[in-house]
């Protein structure tokens, strides 16, 4: 890493040496556009091709996508896109998967490729056995809500090496498709930091206790990765910060496990923080509190990402609220810190990145609904972004507000017809 501050817009060359453009990354937002009426299954299609030419035509350096599972049983939503061995022996499907690959890379973006496990992070409507590290089921406040989402299992030491395996096959998909690189999904209450958190994981074989047992997994697939890819293709790491529940996963494991990372080929780590049950990656914390210094300054992680900095041998990321230029220079200027994300931010201003290079001081305001039930509040935020998700995919403008009532209404309705044609599509043709 240099010691120079850079600026937002010089470029930098990771350590595989690859070089970004600029420092403004597309941080990944779940879209759950998978084009279900082809008939090919969880496939990309139009829909996220157009979302992913406006934000190639808006300016970031980096374009990060949505979750792209590694597993057709598990499943952040059931609009998900699903990437795994012999996924693109049709070659319908890999002509989608480079199509979209195409589109993001066009206006000069790196384009990588967030390949993730939800773990019991899934929804139960979707009919599909959860698993984690251990045996647990989200607390989302209430009973109704908790009920959303599937019981899981431990998983077997089998299936934990399967996994590892699993992460390799997508990561070299990806790259035979046309991707730079890939972001393994360590962060947000997933599959890979349900192993890193006590909470979670309370295992007592060689992935549980310690957490130089906690983090193996992630370190595995790390190795998995790269040993699949080879040493010029990009290979990032999405890592919780802190988990923000007691006795959770925080910034004292966050920062050894960056140290560790830092023994392996790995490019960048982006820092974020938060679960389903607690969503500080929305700024909140696990009461559905925002502090009112973390509202201010924005860049919810940045105090964290400065600890972390400290034994970081890789650029670091920051995502989490950034909408104003200002945030932005402050963020980028501070040590080891040589990335900074926007995700909803370019939701409401896709060319965000285009205007701050014009020398425009234009922001990214985002709506935040303020309903007093934090899981609830958080399921209507993502509703309001996944509307503006959708417009955008049809080449409509943005909307800087909607209804979040009737946003909810309108993407639950969504969702219970692409979990129809999951499941239809899962007992046909998934194994």
């Amino acid at each position: 890493m240099s010691d120079t501050i850079p600026d937002l817009f010089t470029p930098l060359t990771l350590p595989c040496g690859h070089t970004v453009p600029n420092r403004i990354a597309k941080a990944a937002m779940e879209e759950n556009m998978a084009d279900q009426a082809s008939g090919l299954g969880q496939v990309p299609g139009e829909a996220l091709v157009n979302l992913y030419q406006s934000w190639a035509d808006g300016g970031a350096g980096m374009l990060i996508t949505g979750n792209v599972m590694v597993d057709a049983t598990a499943m952040t939503g059931p609009g998900g896109i699903v990437l795994r061995q012999g996924t693109l022996d049709n070659p319908d499907i890999r002509t989608r998967f480079e199509d979209w690959a195409a589109a993001g890379k066009s206006g000069g973006a790196s384009l990588i490729m967030q390949i993730s496990h939800p773990g019991r992070q899934l929804y139960a409507a979707q009919g599909v056995e959860a698993v984690s590290a251990s045996d647990s089921r989200l607390d989302m406040g209430s009973e109704t809500l908790s009920k959303l989402f599937a019981p899981a299992r431990a998983m077997t030491g089998d299936e934990v090496r399967g996994l590892i395996a699993r992460f390799g096959e997508s990561a070299l998909a990806a790259k035979s498709c046309g991707f730079d690189g890939v972001e393994i999904h360590a962060a947000h209450g997933y599959l890979l930091a349900q192993f890193l958190s006590p909470l979670t994981n309370m295992r007592e074989d060689e992935w549980g206790g310690a957490l130089e047992n906690r983090a193996r997994l992630l370190l595995e697939i790390v190795r998995s990765v790269r040993d699949r890819v080879g040493s010029d293709f990009i290979v990032g790491v999405k890592l919780n910060s802190a988990d923000f529940q007691k006795g959770g996963f925080d910034v004292r494991d966050a920062t050894q496990v960056v140290e560790w990372l830092g023994a392996e080929a790995v490019d960048f780590v982006e820092v974020s923080g938060g679960t389903y049950e607690s969503s500080a990656m929305m700024g909140e914390s696990q009461d559905g509190r925002v502090s009112q210094s973390t509202h201010d300054r924005e860049a919810y992680f940045l105090s964290f990402a400065e600890q972390m900095a400290e034994v970081a041998s890789m650029p670091l990321m920051v995502t989490g609220g950034i909408t104003q230029r200002d945030t932005a220079d402050r963020v980028i200027g501070s040590k080891g810190v040589e990335l900074i994300g926007l995700a909803r931010a370019l939701i409401i201003t896709p060319d965000l990145p285009n205007r701050w290079q014009a020398g425009s001081t234009d922001s990214g305001p985002v709506q935040t609904v303020s309903w007093k039930n934090p899981a609830l509040r958080s399921l209507a935020n993502m509703a309001v972004a996944k509307a503006n998700l959708r417009r955008m995919s049809r080449g409509q403008d943005p909307k800087r507000r909607f209804n979040p009532v009737l946003a909810s209404l309108v993407q639950q309705k969504n969702q219970a017809v692409q979990t129809k044609r999951y499941k239809d599509w899962l007992e046909k043709d998934a194994n």
